[in-house]
């Protein structure tokens, strides 16, 4: 029988918001190649695990601090995703980065969403309101955010899909971070989302 809809596993570390817009795209039919099996998140508190729970996915929690190294934490969240048959990881602000064995084991099946137009304002160092704070230092006026496969270089993978957004004036940090996740993040990453699982289920990826 030919499968319907590929698996997809969330990482998240925080709050769950880009989590949340992936559970609601499909509640409204926007992603249908793939569903959401498994939240993994490397911090028990993440408000993301709630988010999950209340939506009826699977959650997990697999840190550094549960396994006793990085090393033991991948080899455990590599087992988990074969014991629930995943297809793809999509990481919404998952605040760890993945070494390079793993990104290459799971070559074209990781995504990440990342708050700026890459190649600006990206690579180490720069996550979560750093990105946003670097953008208003820098004066530009469009920034957005992107969808790219994750390599073994921080924000380095092939680009899939980004949308811009306009800076505006009197724009602080946590204010263009909102209109960002709003108008870019909440919107390509879904769709970002749907497309790769289509392509893995033709067996085009």
């Amino acid at each position: 029988m030919e499968k319907k809809q590929i698996k997809i596993a969330v990482f998240v570390s925080g709050g769950g918001t880009n989590l949340q817009a992936l559970i609601d795209a499909e509640k409204r039919g926007e992603i249908k190649s793939g569903k959401l099996s498994l939240v993994i998140s490397n911090n028990p508190s993440a408000d993301a695990l709630t988010r999950a729970s209340e939506n009826g996915i699977k959650t997990l929690v697999i840190s550094k601090k549960t396994e006793g190294s990085k090393e033991a934490m991948e080899e455990a969240m590599v087992r988990t995703l074969t014991e629930n048959g995943i297809d793809l990881i999509v990481l919404a602000g998952f605040m760890c980065i993945l070494s390079a064995d793993f990104t290459r084991r799971y070559d074209k099946r990781i995504l990440n969403i990342h708050p700026s137009l890459i190649p600006s304002f990206c690579g180490e160092g720069f996550y979560g309101l750093h990105v946003h704070e670097a953008a208003l230092q820098k004066g530009v006026k469009v920034t957005g955010a992107t969808v790219h496969y994750v390599n073994e270089v921080p924000d380095g993978g092939e680009i899939i899909l980004q949308k811009a957004v306009n800076v505006e004036e009197g724009d602080t940090p946590e204010i263009l971070q909102k209109r960002v996740m709003e108008q870019a993040e909440w919107i390509i990453l879904p769709a970002a989302a749907e497309l790769v699982s289509k392509k893995i289920l033709e067996g085009k990826a």
